[in-house]
């Protein structure tokens, strides 16, 4: 019996870990399109652009957010069957998401250069960065449906669909950013702009997909009636969002406090600046198949839980905790050892200076040593706190780690102390990561983070506390 456990668990792990895994890579190869296209234009187009980027970063964070929070209802009214509730999480959230990409949208398009003001002031930056802004604003509703359906999709257990469509983007805004930006296949040559504008309709392209084929299944939940999709009562919204709030919070401390790293990281020199974006692309990229495992990890466990089968959320979560960190040493390792080629691969268009590829290399020996620390909380707060129903201590450690400890200790040593940018990347780690590591196992060896939204859970949880 416990040999067929174990086989139904590793194949519902990979069913579900590795499309995820794998549509994940895509997504990050979609940025790696632009980083390596954009970066052979020099340092300033690509420094520029990650500043326009850092915009619809603090976008993503929010919207993560959302569908984080959502993904709790979705995971466990999946377990309990229960379509309406979905539905209604869905309808909901949207509403709530697409309200969030318009104000980024309209924000962005009409003060471009005061939002990559906010990141570096060079001139030559600010003038790239606000000619690349004002056109990519268009994807940012975009990325909200994308972010939004996928949730949806893995939640429920259909992430084979999202895998495919990823790997048509991906394939789309790569011949985009070739042609639009050099000039190719006939397209005009328009440089960071060409950019802006494959990534908007590549952007878009994912969710017509979406809509079109689901539209030909007649799937229940994309269209359901307007009435039942928006039809949720004052007392559903009030239960959802005491859920989704701390989420939505955490999401945009965490996205805040990235972006003032960015700020500080681009005003010792925008050289730095252009080393993270290098380092950060392929990061996405190493890092594709440990999300999909924390992705995989929020749904098995949230299902279990909400379906009232806690042992096996117990099981599984503990599975998740120890995989999760083990994995990180070893692509960790791999960041160290190949540094050099990997940095290398950046710059093909011989493009990036001396100092932005040394700052490179020297963040991937940093993080690569920190790597395993890092994600314990990742996997903790995201695949397992949040799937049981826990969706404030994540918000509450951020606050001490991130907000009263690692942000000034970060700006304390690149503008007081005035140490080395790499020292100073290290601080941001360090300081961060390692305390909130601390208090994540231990909350994680509580159980307390076990609370559910269905009834089904809310029962079993009754009866396994009386146990």
């Amino acid at each position: 019996m416990t040999e067929n456990k174990e086989k139904s668990f590793l194949h519902i792990l990979l069913t579900l870990a590795l499309p995820i895994a794998i549509q994940n890579l895509l997504t990050s190869s979609f940025t790696l399109v632009d980083t390596l296209m954009v970066g052979s234009l020099g340092d300033v187009p690509l420094a520029a652009v990650g500043m326009a980027g850092q915009w619809s970063w603090l976008l993503n964070m929010i919207t993560f957010g959302i569908c984080s929070g959502a993904s709790v209802f979705f995971a466990q009214y999946f377990g309990e069957k229960n379509k309406r509730g979905i539905v209604h999480t869905y309808g909901l959230s949207l509403a709530l998401g697409l309200a969030v990409a318009f104000f980024f949208m309209l924000v962005g398009l009409f003060l471009p250069e005061g939002v990559i003001r906010i990141f570096n002031r060079e001139p030559a930056v600010v003038s790239a960065g606000t000619q690349y802004l004002k056109i990519a604003v268009f994807s940012y509703p975009a990325i909200l449906l994308n972010m939004l359906i996928n949730t949806v999709l893995r939640s429920t257990g259909r992430v084979r669909l999202p895998m495919v469509v990823s790997f048509f983007t991906t394939i789309l805004n790569a011949i985009l950013d070739y042609g639009l930006i050099f000039g190719a296949f006939g397209l005009p040559r328009l440089g960071i702009s060409g950019a802006a504008i494959a990534t908007v309709i590549s952007a878009w392209s994912g969710p017509v997909i979406i809509f079109t084929i689901t539209a030909f299944m007649k799937d229940e939940i994309f269209f359901a009636p307007i009435k039942e999709l928006f039809g949720f009562s004052k007392s559903f919204s009030v239960s959802f969002l005491k859920k989704a709030a701390p989420v939505v919070l955490n999401e945009t401390l965490w996205g805040l406090g990235t972006v003032i790293y960015s700020v500080i990281f681009s005003n010792m020199g925008y050289e730095y600046s252009a080393a993270v974006s290098v380092f950060r692309t392929f990061e996405n990229i190493a890092l594709a198949f440990l999300i999909g495992l924390i992705n995989a990890a929020s749904v098995i466990v949230g299902q279990d839980i909400g379906s009232g089968n806690l042992r096996s959320s117990l099981k599984n979560a503990a599975r998740f905790m120890v995989a999760v960190p083990v994995l990180s040493l070893f692509i960790g390792s791999l960041f160290i050892i190949f540094r050099t080629p990997l940095v290398s691969f950046f710059d093909f268009g011989g493009n990036l200076s001396e100092k932005t590829l040394s700052a490179a290399r020297a963040i991937f020996v940093v993080s690569g040593i920190e790597l395993a620390i890092r994600n314990v909380p990742y996997v903790a707060i995201c695949g397992v706190f949040r799937a049981g129903g826990d969706t404030k201590t994540g918000t509450k450690y951020e606050l001490v780690t991130l907000w009263a400890i690692s942000v000034p200790m970060t700006f304390l040593a690149a503008f007081v102390i005035k140490l080395p940018f790499i020292a100073v990347f290290t601080c941001s780690l360090l300081c961060e990561d390692v305390l909130k590591s601390i208090l994540c196992l231990k909350h994680y060896k509580s159980n307390r983070w076990i609370k559910p939204v269905t009834d089904t859970g809310k029962k079993a949880l009754e009866e396994y506390l009386s146990n």
